[in-house]
């Protein structure tokens, strides 16, 4: 009788010892509760102890979290709407103002943190234009954004380490009229590009023609030049051979004209047997005789 009693008193011990104690991780906050009212939060790592059915306690997460918020239209200074889609990193910094703000509620928390995200952001899109946004002070906006959000959100408890702007994106009309723009840029640019590249063809090709024609003056002049040098040597050597030998140099005259008579073999010529064309075809036919 008294084993089974036994059994269920260390059975009764062992449930109270294990519900008496709680561990806590290095990354983890928790909170103790008693009859409902926070009594603790500052706890170190390790094992702690608890009052079974008095005490209560409750785990928060103490890392880095991330919060993927939803693309959203925004107005830009320049009343341009552009789609913002961002992301949130953020942490618990005070585990009893969170779990006061929020009822303990992570999915409130979550939904608080956005609205306040985003609502810094459309304040940061509309007091700039589209090109600041996009380039030029793409990197102040979101430090203004993490600024002004990490000051709105310390009263639950949360400190916003940093918000990042993933992608800006332009209404599909907006983007076909920026398209159609860049596009009749790059035509122009490549417009002037060719009526460059044209006008430089040309201006080379004009001064190839123009010392090609110089260098054929030249040569032509230099053939002039070397032309009549050559005809007045001749002429000197003519002129020397025909006083050294007037009888050679009327037949050698004679053979010249002969071969110009009678250079193609159709050649027909109909003249007088005592012209003096055939002075020397008479002269041998006399020495044969």
């Amino acid at each position: 009788m008294m084993r089974p009693i036994l059994l269920i008193l260390v059975v009764a011990l062992g449930v109270l010892g294990v519900s008496s104690v709680f561990l806590v991780t290095e990354t983890e906050y928790a909170i103790k509760f008693q009859l409902g009212r926070i009594v603790k939060t500052d706890y170190q790592p390790g094992i702690h102890i608890k009052l079974p059915f008095v005490n209560n306690v409750r785990k928060y997460d103490r890392r880095l979290l991330t919060l993927d918020t939803n693309a959203e239209q925004m107005l830009t200074s320049e009343q341009k709407f552009v789609a913002v889609d961002s992301f949130v990193k953020w942490h618990i910094v005070d585990v009893a103002n969170f779990y006061t703000a929020t009822q303990g509620n992570e999915r409130v928390a979550l939904d608080r943190l956005d609205s306040i995200v985003k609502d810094r952001i459309r304040n940061q899109i509309a007091s700039r234009t589209l090109k600041q946004v996009i380039s030029e002070q793409r990197v102040s906006t979101m430090q203004d954004i993490t600024k002004a959000a990490n000051a709105a959100a310390a009263g639950f408890g949360i400190e916003v380490v940093d918000v990042r702007i993933k992608a800006i994106e332009l209404p599909d009309d907006v983007r076909e009229s920026v398209f159609r723009r860049m596009a009749a840029d790059r035509q122009k640019e490549a417009n002037l590009y060719r009526f460059e590249g044209r006008e430089s063809a040309e201006r080379i090709r004009a001064g190839a023609d123009r010392e090609a024609q110089v260098i054929l003056a030249e040569a032509q002049r230099d053939g002039q030049t070397l032309r009549g040098e050559g005809d007045a040597r001749s002429t000197e050597i003519y002129a020397k051979a025909y006083g050294e030998d007037e009888e050679f140099y009327a037949f050698y005259r004679s053979l010249q004209a002969y071969g110009n008579a009678f250079g193609g073999s159709s050649d027909v010529m109909v003249l007088d047997p005592s012209s003096s064309f055939f002075e020397y075809f008479g002269s041998d036919s006399a020495n044969q005789e």
